[in-house]
């Protein structure tokens, strides 16, 4: 069956999160359902990392396995065409050998988290801001991040429910910056555990 890795973007904001869920609609199953719509079967989509509820994406990387050979620019369109009136995008769609895998062929996963620390709770970006209505030290914020850079154990950090093997995970980068009203966390690893990102930024 001919793989195809697709780029696809989205604002989670109206998802219960990447994953196909019961209690609401996911990016997984919308994505699945425009694929299927154009390829006349069933699919299914496998991602380099599940986002949680609210989480968006601007380069999520995932494949597909189709029953024939479409043209790459066809699989990105059509699909678009039944993702209209949802915040998600197939920016991009390639064929790729059958041995590449969304998951394990990820070399890095990056992870921006936005925070504004003003009185006044945002407006404009509501959905993609952490509003902390107290100034906070950025400065003193990096300093402890980067503790945390290298090998470690991160229990301390993971989710109750995590379904990793193992709490050992490496992080490449993790700065902490302001950036006119905001203060901006770039988080960058192999692989993260989950809720992971959002605990080392709480």
């Amino acid at each position: 069956m001919p793989r195809y890795k697709l780029v696809i973007e989205y604002d989670g904001t109206p998802f219960s999160g990447w994953q196909r869920q019961l209690n609401g609609p996911s990016v997984q199953q919308s994505v699945e359902e425009a694929v299927e719509a154009f390829c006349g079967h069933a699919v299914r989509l496998h991602c380099a990392g599940r986002t949680d509820a609210g989480v968006h994406a601007t380069h999520q990387v995932a494949h597909v396995d189709l029953d024939k050979e479409w043209r790459s620019d066809v699989v990105r369109d059509a699909s678009n065409a039944r993702l209209k009136r949802l915040p998600v995008a197939v920016v991009s769609a390639e064929a790729v050998p059958d041995d590449f895998d969304a998951r394990i062929s990820a070399k890095r996963r990056y992870y921006i988290y936005r925070i504004i620390d003003r009185r006044a709770q945002p407006a404009l970006d509501r959905d993609r801001l952490w509003h902390v209505p107290l100034k906070l030290d950025h400065e003193a914020m990096d300093r402890s991040a980067k503790a945390l850079l290298g090998h470690h154990d991160f229990t301390t950090f993971r989710a109750a429910e995590c379904q990793a093997n193992s709490p050992m995970r490496t992080l490449d980068r993790l700065d902490v910056r302001r950036e006119g009203d905001e203060i901006v966390v770039y988080v960058h690893a192999r692989s993260f555990l989950h809720h992971q990102v959002r605990s080392i930024v709480g």
